[in-house]
């Protein structure tokens, strides 16, 4: 509980309405959470206007409401604050509550499509196994310390972010490493948020159906480069085309990573095989346990973000060299009669490439490459027989079927992926829309050595079909099937 004077320190304001000398109990923005004695904050989302539920909020009990328009009527003794834009006042006002958490730990942000997850997952366990208390806010879960909270976006609303950044300081966390998503900066969730340094991974074709074009994505993961303090640092992937962009007009310290362009750490593929990657980086050769050139770049991604945060050498590569990634990014499991199962989150056509050139290169001889891949409902169409075509390209035979149909019909985006298919690919691509029995399809047509890759769905445990969510885990699917396999 807070004096609404202290909260709103720092706050633009156009009007203020009462005296804030008001006691505050809670900071809400979703007007069927307010409890009495709460600043009710009206955001205009996508689907609805927090203003239109203003004179509820004060009937159920809030005490101060900040917004971009004052209502024509409220009942009671209120305090309004007019503002320019109350999402922003959201994050600034959250922090304020939760008593500006970001400054009191080392918060790293991670960005870019591909690899935001492994590489804060991989900073996590590292920082751990060194030694620090570590908070973790990904896609997969969110962690503090070990103790794992249930996540739903990529990156929290502004109080449920403070919320879970306050408790990590009250457990004596050191470091908080979170994926940042352009939805997160455009809608200001990390507005009033302190970073101690931002790393970007790549930039590739996704999020269109929100973003509307690449320029306004790549711009969206650009101001979060530009809001970084001095103090901080900005770390690059000197070999993505947009990783210089990033950095264009960040205050912050400028270092780049790279396996081919020339960076400030770098590293070079001696081995690749499924078992795990040799690199010599930054001069030393070591072993890893993770697979692929996209690993190559999240390792020496991680590596590099320690050096930045003045971690020892000797004992980051061996910490490094010991850790596995994230669940469901690249996860493989063997079948008896040797059908190897991979399962990867890859929704994007840069990642499913990525990982089917990952096969390609890892793969000793001629085994074949059977594809089970989706695309998600309610998102970009654009992607679709982008996505399709890519697998195509990179594989022996390829099964279209569910990812997350959500509130679409499964058979139109089947569909839509199928308009990516050319005529040189006709025979090698079939349809199965029950996404349980794609899987079995792919493997019952394997070989003993061939490799079954699952794409789009990765860790998540669950699939979504008119709304409604039933329990869906892909790697479970293949291990069930591979019991039977001889």
């Amino acid at each position: 509980m807070k004096y609404l004077s202290d909260i709103i320190e720092g706050l633009a304001f156009t009007e203020l309405q009462g005296s804030a000398d008001t006691w505050v109990t809670a900071v809400v923005f979703d007007s069927r959470k307010v409890v009495p004695g709460c600043l009710f904050v009206a955001v205009k989302g996508t689907q609805s206007d927090g203003h239109d539920y203003i004179e509820q909020a004060v009937l159920d009990g809030a005490v101060a409401v900040i917004c971009e328009e004052l209502p024509g009527h409220v009942v009671g003794e209120v305090d309004f604050l007019m503002v320019a834009d109350s999402s922003k006042a959201l994050g600034l006002v959250a922090s304020q509550f939760y008593g500006e958490p970001s400054s009191k730990l080392k918060l790293v942000g991670v960005t870019g499509t591909n690899g935001k997850t492994t590489i804060a997952t991989l900073l996590y366990k590292l920082f751990r196994d060194l030694g620090y208390k570590c908070g973790l806010l990904s896609t997969v879960e969110n962690q503090i310390n070990g103790q794992v909270v249930t996540a739903t976006h990529t990156t929290p609303d502004p109080v449920q972010l403070n919320a879970l950044l306050e408790e990590m300081v009250q457990q004596g966390c050191d470091y908080c490493f979170m994926e940042v998503s352009s939805h997160a900066v455009v809608q200001h969730r990390i507005e009033g948020l302190k970073f101690i340094g931002a790393i970007f991974s790549n930039l590739t074709h996704d999020h269109l159906d929100y973003h509307k074009t690449f320029e306004n994505y790549r711009d969206a993961k650009k101001l979060f480069f530009d809001g970084l303090g001095k103090n901080a640092f900005a770390l690059t992937n000197a070999d993505d085309r947009n990783g210089m962009v990033m950095l264009q007009n960040t205050p912050a310290h400028k270092k780049s990573y790279g396996l081919k362009n020339m960076a400030d750490y770098r590293a070079k593929i001696l081995e690749s095989q499924f078992a795990g990657l040799l690199l010599n980086i930054d001069g030393e050769e070591v072993w890893f346990k993770l697979v692929g050139t996209f690993n190559a770049y999240n390792l020496l991604a991680v590596y590099a973000t320690a050096m930045l945060l003045d971690q020892d050498k000797a004992k980051v590569l061996t910490s490094l060299s010991r850790l596995t990634g994230a669940e469901g990014r690249f996860d493989y499991v063997t079948a008896a009669n040797k059908i190897i199962g991979i399962v990867d989150y890859a929704h994007t056509p840069d990642a499913v490439q990525n990982v089917l050139s990952t096969i390609h290169d890892v793969r000793k001889g001629k085994e074949k490459v059977i594809t089970v891949i989706g695309c998600g409902g309610d998102r970009d169409k654009t992607k679709r027989p982008i996505m399709a075509k890519v697998a195509c390209e990179w594989s022996d035979l390829v099964i279209l079927t569910s990812d997350n149909p959500r509130s679409e019909d499964p058979a139109q985006i089947i569909k839509d992926m199928e308009a990516g298919v050319g005529p040189e690919f006709q025979r090698r691509v079939m349809s199965v829309t029950d996404r349980r029995e794609a899987i079995k399809t792919a493997c019952n047509l394997a070989q003993p050595g061939d490799i079954v890759l699952v794409a789009g769905k990765g860790h998540e445990k669950y699939q979504e079909v008119k709304g409604v969510r039933t329990h869906f885990d892909d790697k479970e699917e293949l291990l069930n099937i591979f019991k039977y396999l001889n």
